[in-house]
């Protein structure tokens, strides 16, 4: 078995944060579902701001919001840009949906990464444009 990225999205902006809250992370329920992320399954967060790296769990939160909770609240500043990422373990590849926000974290593209076939010899191989 090996860890493939089964979900991903890309430029989610911080707009609140709460380390009184306790733990996980909030996430727009409509951004979870386009990136094939369950509630309450581990992800992991990249901060793009400050190079930060966490793991946590996903909570669905309300349209173009995501907080960051209990000690992820230190990690990050509201409108800081990140990553979250959700991996599955498969013995063979599968395509992985990717979801990218605008500056309200609306959906703005999105992507999957097609890599059923193995390793590609480019990237445009296994990136392939959703619309």
């Amino acid at each position: 078995m090996k860890t493939f990225v089964s979900g991903k999205i890309h430029g989610i902006r911080v707009t609140d944060k709460s380390v009184d809250y306790n733990g996980s992370v909030g996430i727009d329920a409509a951004l979870m579902e386009r990136a094939g992320i369950e509630a309450y399954e581990q992800v992991h967060l990249v901060n793009l701001r400050n190079g930060e790296r966490w793991i946590t769990y996903a909570i669905p939160a309300g349209p173009g919001e995501f907080t960051l909770n209990g000690g992820s609240a230190r990690l990050g500043e509201v409108g800081d840009k990140c990553l979250a990422i959700a991996y599955r373990l498969s013995d063979r590849p599968f395509t992985a949906a990717v979801v990218f926000c605008d500056e309200t974290n609306a959906i703005s593209d999105q992507m999957q990464y097609d890599i059923r076939g193995g390793i590609p010899a480019n990237h445009d191989e296994w990136v392939v444009p959703v619309h």
